[in-house]
């Protein structure tokens, strides 16, 4: 394959191009050219022709020639034209017999043709192309008639001439021609090469350009030879600041992802040696710390177990098991499993549903996308609170409000809360727990069911998730399920 790698040059191709069209043209022009200059010489030599024809028709009526045609002056002017134009020279009177031929021959037999019959008629006909060799030229001899003063045509000369010369004349031309359109084309050869090396040479410079990269922060230099260029190294520039941005997020990720699963194992690490290092361990003490680091223990699988969920979600590997569900419900069992938490924070849930809703969802997932989000509710509120979920429908899609009482989120964060452990508030993440990735997990999961999921809040005052998904799944192909 790489020995045919050149074939697929964009320089050979402009190069190609070019010269096809060059090619191409010169043939045409060749071509029309010649045909054109033999079809002028072969008229011109028609024209000629039938002029000598008129001249001799005036001579032949000024000397009687039809009634007497022994004059050595005529027969000689005859012969001479015949042989002027390498052909034959016949007159055929009114009766359509032959009274003069230049060869000598057919005297006295008849010439019955159709070209004779209309040149009786007073016009001139012309028959033969060059193609056959020949051009003939049936010309009448009239007279103006002294009583009716109309032409009478007396006779008609049929005179041949012969365009063989201008053939070979032609031939040569042609490979004079062809000689001329060599030499050129080699020429044109050059002019292809260099034009189709000076087009392509300013993206050979944005290329190059683009191999020295080293870093996210070096420019490219502004290559303003074509539109297409400057747009390359424009839109080079756009997808630096992306990968830039992606490579940021990638390292900052990789740093929380690192500081997450460090910590639990950090406070693991404290717990076991401070039991190794003392004596005589009290039961009770023991049994606290063994309790602190199985609940470490157990936050650093929830940490994997997340961060591998939102790993198949972002690569599409993740399976919908797609069922259709009652949603208040669904809602209903969240918030009963949620009522420990929230009576321990004060926290009051309260379930509206305004109709009763079903629809298409992976249960399990959507169940852990929205106990995230009251979760959430729970966690950042305030003592006494409340968490408020509204459940609605229409004819289409589901629509799940869930408002807290809490302290609300800064306008500066709100784009902020759905990006991978991400925390508002930082400094009691601890005490609050979780992991971080629980908003980044329920947007996924919705993107998942062709959902979305919007927040508003203000600080002092509360925060409100709005959650739509579609009562019917549709899957990537557009089926629905």
């Amino acid at each position: 394959m790489n020995r045919f790698a050149f074939l697929r040059s964009f320089r050979l191709r402009v190069f190609l191009i070019l010269l096809i069209l060059g090619v191409a043209v010169a043939e045409i022009m060749r071509v029309s050219m010649l045909a054109d200059l033999v079809d002028r010489r072969v008229e011109q030599r028609s024209a000629e022709l039938s002029a000598q024809i008129r001249i001799l028709s005036d001579h032949m009526l000024a000397a009687d020639y039809l009634r007497d045609n022994s004059s050595e002056a005529l027969n000689a002017q005859l012969s001479q034209l015949s042989l002027v134009y390498d052909g034959r020279i016949q007159l055929v009177d009114r009766g359509f017999r032959i009274i003069a031929d230049s060869y000598g021959q057919n005297l006295g037999k008849y010439m019955i043709r159709e070209d004779v019959i209309r040149a009786f008629s007073g016009v001139t006909v012309k028959t033969g192309e060059r193609e056959d060799g020949y051009i003939e030229l049936a010309c009448p001899v009239s007279q103006r008639d002294e009583e009716s003063g109309e032409l009478v045509t007396e006779a008609v000369i049929l005179a041949r001439a012969s365009t063989e010369t201008i053939l070979r004349n032609e031939a040569e031309l042609r490979y004079r021609a062809l000689l001329i359109e060599i030499v050129l084309l080699i020429f044109l050869a050059g002019v292809c090469a260099l034009i189709a090396y000076t087009s392509v040479r300013p993206f050979e410079r944005v290329t190059r350009a683009m191999a020295d990269v080293v870093d996210f922060e070096q420019d490219l230099p502004v290559v303003s030879d074509y539109k297409e260029t400057r747009e390359i190294v424009e839109a080079f520039h756009k997808l630096r600041s992306r990968l830039k941005l992606l490579d940021e997020s990638r390292q900052e990720f990789v740093s929380n992802v690192s500081h997450e699963l460090k910590t639990p194992i950090a406070s693991i690490k404290v717990l076991a040696d401070s039991l190794n290092t003392q004596t005589d361990v009290p039961v009770e003490m023991y049994r606290d710390f063994m309790q602190d680091i199985s609940a470490e223990v157990d936050r650093e699988n929830e940490i994997i177990t997340d961060l591998l969920d939102l790993v198949r979600m972002d690569q599409g590997t993740a399976s919908m098991h797609v069922e259709n569900q009652d949603v208040n419900e669904l809602l209903e069992q969240i918030i009963k499993r949620l009522g420990p938490l929230a009576r321990k924070s004060e926290v009051d849930l309260i379930l509206e549903s305004r109709r009763p809703v079903s629809a298409d969802m992976d249960v399990i997932k959507m169940s852990q996308a929205l106990t995230n989000i009251i979760e959430n509710g729970i966690k950042y509120n305030k003592r006494p609170g409340w968490v408020r979920i509204i459940l609605d429908a229409d004819h289409q899609a589901v629509s799940i409000t869930i408002s807290d009482s809490g302290n609300g989120i800064p306008e500066a964060e709100l784009e902020h809360i759905f990006e991978r452990f991400y925390r508002v508030d930082k400094s009691h993440s601890r005490e609050i727990g979780g992991t971080g990735l629980g908003l980044s997990l329920s947007r996924r999961t919705l993107l998942l069911h062709r959902g979305s999921i919007d927040v508003k809040s203000t600080l002092g005052e509360g925060t409100s998730f709005t959650v739509k998904f579609p009562q019917v799944y549709i899957s990537e192909g557009g089926e629905k399920r």
